[in-house]
């Protein structure tokens, strides 16, 4: 099974990269690749900057990079209650190409922050939305206080929270197998 892990931020120290990467790995018997969106560079989306230019190749280079996957591993970063511009853009391209961009995949989605909500606004959102465009989410959870709950060694610090995530991942790849089936 392939899993692309994505972080769905632009920062070069993205928190959701990292936490999207973990629970990826979390995963038995598959094969993770961890997407970097700063590859995916794109002009701000407007309908008369696809006149002007068309749909750019980045766009569809990353709608091709998600039919890959077995799996998506999606952790959302929040800016203001909702996706960061970038990303939001980055989407509103790739539908461009393919409106179903998931194309009914398994999804994890996972949103992570430094504060006590943990990115739920976008999670919420997302949760709403992603179907829309084809995605299957067979699992949502969202860690608050990314600092103090996460170590990169170490993974989940907080014992609920970590039983609460491993719970959600063993369903996960129970749901997968029946998914494949």
């Amino acid at each position: 099974m392939k899993i692309i892990a994505i972080g769905a931020s632009y920062s070069k120290t993205s928190i959701n990269r990292v936490f999207a990467k973990y629970v990826a790995e979390q995963i038995e018997d598959a094969q993770t690749e961890v997407m970097d969106l700063n590859i995916y560079d794109l002009p701000l989306y407007t309908t008369e900057k696809e006149k002007e230019i068309g749909i750019p190749q980045s766009a569809r280079d990353f709608v091709i990079k998600l039919d890959e996957a077995d799996l998506l591993v999606i952790s959302l970063a929040e800016h203001n209650g909702t996706y960061t511009t970038a990303f939001k853009n980055l989407f509103d391209w790739s539908t461009r190409v393919k409106l179903q961009i998931f194309e009914n995949k398994p999804m994890i989605l996972l949103s992570t922050a430094p504060g006590p909500r943990g990115g739920l606004g976008v999670l919420e959102a997302a949760k709403v939305r992603f179907p829309i465009h084809g995605a299957k989410i067979v699992g949502a959870f969202s860690l608050p206080k990314f600092n103090e709950n996460f170590d990169e060694t170490l993974g989940v610090q907080d014992p609920i929270l970590r039983d609460q995530l491993f719970e959600l991942i063993h369903k996960t790849s129970i749901e997968i197998n029946e998914f494949a089936d």
